[in-house]
Formats: C-alpha cells, structure tokens, sequence
C-alpha cells in the first residue's frame, strides 16, 4: 500500500502561485510514475501533470495543454514528495487537486493506483 497526502493548496488571487506538495509513505519502490489530477465542481476529474517516479538520470514530464507553461511538477526521491508549483493562476483552475500514483509509466491510457484525499486550490478574480 502507499499511502499520498497533500499539501499547499488554499486561497489565491488570478496572477498569484502556489506550490503544492504531495507525500508519499508505504511501498513506495514500485511506484513508477506519479502526479496530478484536479476536479472543479460539476465537472470530471482530469489531468494535469504527470512525472516518472522510478527512472534515474533523465526523465520526462507530461501536462495537460491547459497548464502548460504556468505549471511545473518535480520531485525530491529522498523525500518521497511530489511537488506542483503552479504559476500565473487563473480563476479557471480553481479545482480540489489530488496526488496520485501508478505501478504504470505515464501513458495515454495511464491507470492510477493509489489517491490522495485532496487539497483546495481557489483562484479569486
């Protein structure tokens, strides 16, 4: 099991950062990718960054178009922590995010095994 907490999200004005932060504990060795989702009211939960957990030396990044440029996912392995610095906020982003983890490496078709219980990301305009 692996266990995600999150971390850093709260209330921002349109133009302002955050950075949010994402835990991990358990068994953590076979996790192989990680990374975000958010889900705004009445709407489905959707993508937003992707990072590969396992591999060492290079390693790729994935966003979804919509934050592309404003958002940056990176990791600390030492720590087992995640992090999204998410910049040039707009109301529209205004979402509860949630960490996940995958046994997969980021795809299309990309399944997640383990969630985080979320955290509020408010953007005011």
């Amino acid at each position: 099991q692996v266990q995600l907490v999150e971390s850093g999200g709260g209330l921002v004005q349109a133009g302002g950062s955050l950075r949010l932060s994402c835990a991990a504990s358990g068994r953590t060795f076979n996790v192989y990718s990680m990374g975000w989702f958010r889900q705004a009211p009445g709407k489905e939960r959707e993508f937003v960054a992707a990072i590969s957990w396992r591999r060492v030396g290079l390693y790729g990044t994935y966003y979804a178009d919509s934050v592309k440029g404003r958002f940056t996912i990176s990791r600390d392995n030492a720590k087992n922590t995640v992090y999204l610095q998410m910049n040039t906020l707009k109301p529209e982003d205004t979402a509860v995010y949630y960490c996940a983890a995958s046994y997969d490496q980021y795809r299309s078709s990309w399944s997640i095994d383990y969630w985080g219980q979320g955290t509020q990301v408010t953007v005011s305009s």
